[in-house]
């Protein structure tokens, strides 16, 4: 199991250092999907980021907490035992193609490199190896395509690269960033179906960073609901779509395109996610929320509502069963 502990991740900003993800917990289980749900700002792609410390990599910021893999703490690890973790272990698809792979290297030096650091494979059966990913995840003439260059690709072809990159080492779990957020509807469709296949077919764990609850109710077996850097609901897939718990999740759901009357404007969640640093005492969603009261300006814990397994950052919990039928 891949568990996250109390995960947060502090940034500098003029001249000082402010929290951006704050006391994350969750557990990726093998041969599940999880997905992480919320709006632009709320520190999803950050909190992806940090399982790998990659923010921590690239001085974006400073982690702390825990992550232990397989029983085994991440951040005990040195940056040599983590470079094996990263793309062996766990593997990452990124948000934007373009800017994930190089332009001024071809798809097949990228891929063998990957390779070569993860299996201990010749130059031939590395390029075999290369060719068999990318047949894999459905791309033609695999041979002739490592030696094209990204700038000569569609979306949904580098999109697909990724994704065979991913998975060159069998890696036990992907983090999947909104990886068809860049891609049309049609080529969404198909990469969605090829990930769920590979990860059905390889038994892998998965967290997929989304704000799509379509792509949720389709993909996922899990789903953790992100505000303002923390995690505010979270359970299995029906248990939340059936009865969302938290106010912040029943506005999500209500913006939803497919659950809007015909001649009805779509709801809208009025106001704006607050920037890191500027993050209130008590319930951070309370200034855009219905059902705020004094109450909500204290901490609040995040299981202050639970049933089983699906819990809630909420004190106001005013669950709504089956409210969204069409989900």
């Amino acid at each position: 199991m891949l568990e996250i502990n109390d995960l947060s991740l502090t940034v500098p900003m003029q001249q000082t250092s402010v929290p951006a993800v704050s006391h994350v917990s969750l557990s990726i289980k093998p041969g599940r999907v999880m997905g992480l749900v919320g709006e632009s700002g709320c520190g999803k792609t950050l909190t992806a980021q940090s399982i790998l410390r990659l923010g921590e990599h690239q001085g974006i910021g400073k982690i702390s907490g825990d992550i232990q893999l397989h029983g085994k703490s991440l951040f005990a690890m040195s940056e040599k035992q983590l470079r094996k973790v990263r793309g062996g272990e766990i593997a990452m698809i990124f948000q934007e193609p373009m800017t994930a792979l190089n332009p001024v290297f071809s798809i097949g030096s990228q891929m063998l490199e990957v390779i070569g650091l993860h299996l201990d494979l010749n130059h031939q059966n590395a390029q075999l190896h290369a060719i068999q990913l990318l047949e894999d995840v459905g791309l033609q003439d695999a041979k002739h395509l490592l030696q094209q260059y990204p700038d000569a690709l569609s979306g949904g072809m580098r999109q697909r690269v990724l994704i065979a990159m991913a998975m060159s080492a069998n890696p036990d779990y992907i983090i999947a960033d909104e990886p068809t957020t860049a891609l049309d509807v049609s080529v969404q469709k198909r990469i969605i179906a090829l990930l769920r296949k590979l990860q059905q077919d390889k038994g892998l764990g998965m967290l997929l960073v989304t704000h799509d609850f379509g792509l949720v109710a389709e993909m996922c077996d899990d789903v953790v609901v992100m505000y303002a850097g923390e995690v505010v609901e979270s359970g299995a897939v029906m248990d939340v779509f059936d009865a969302p718990a938290h106010p912040y999740t029943q506005a999500l759901m209500g913006c939803r395109p497919e659950v809007a009357q015909n001649g009805q404007a779509l709801t809208v969640i009025e106001g704006q996610v607050p920037a890191p640093g500027e993050w209130p005492q008590g319930c951070r969603f309370a200034a855009r929320c219905s059902h705020a009261d004094g109450g909500c300006q204290k901490p609040v814990a995040a299981d202050a509502w639970q049933d089983g397994e699906h819990i809630a950052r909420c004190v106001h919990v005013q669950v709504k069963p089956k409210a969204d039928e069409s989900c």
